[in-house]
């Protein structure tokens, strides 16, 4: 029997404080319902990886002119609840301390042993180093069509992490996207004085 790919709760949990202040609490039932998801307890473990899917899908449907804003923000909370709950703060001085280019070097280390949890059944590699580029193969929460990229959570969640550890003026940009057609959805990451 194929193991169900998960990924962890806060794909969603963290889409629930932002959607009750944009939307109010009654309208987000509505879309968990549209969605056909069950609101997770806050201590749920790992979520299968349709419902996670489900529910970014029915944000973008049902919110378009909100989605990007809404996705954003709930990829920031992310970061937060990371920084606050699954990176040690010892390996966070340490970060911190290196020189840039190494401190990016080992948090990419850790997104990519980790990666399980945000990518689900998809590949995640990080690309290249200089310029750092993080790319995810078949990437689940991106199998929509769209005119332009979609993965505002991923890229929130990487840009809230290097900001706090790496580069605190990162500039997190999705280069390509399996949205629009791309063979994956890469995100470009760097601080924003060189990207200019």
């Amino acid at each position: 029997m194929i193991a169900q790919a998960r990924i962890g709760p806060n794909a969603v949990l963290q889409h629930l404080p932002v959607l009750d202040a944009e939307i109010g609490s009654a309208l987000r039932a509505a879309l968990l319902y549209r969605a056909d998801i069950i609101e997770p307890a806050p201590d749920a473990g790992m979520l299968p990886e349709e419902d996670v899917v489900r529910l970014h899908d029915a944000v973008r449907l049902f919110l378009p002119d909100r989605a990007a804003r809404i996705q954003r923000a709930a990829g920031l909370a992310t970061g937060d609840y990371i920084l606050a709950n699954r990176i040690p703060r010892v390996a966070q001085r340490l970060i911190r301390a290196l020189p840039a280019p190494l401190g990016a070097r080992l948090l990419s280390m850790a997104i990519a042993k980790h990666s399980w949890t945000f990518a689900g059944s998809g590949k995640f590699r990080v690309v290249s180093h200089a310029p750092l580029i993080f790319e995810i193969k078949r990437n689940p929460l991106a199998q929509t069509r769209a005119d332009g990229p979609v993965c505002h959570w991923h890229s929130a969640v990487f840009e809230r992490l290097f900001a706090a550890l790496v580069w605190p003026d990162v500039q997190v940009t999705e280069v390509s996207c399996a949205a629009t057609g791309a063979p994956a959805c890469r995100f470009q990451i760097g601080p924003a004085q060189l990207r200019a």
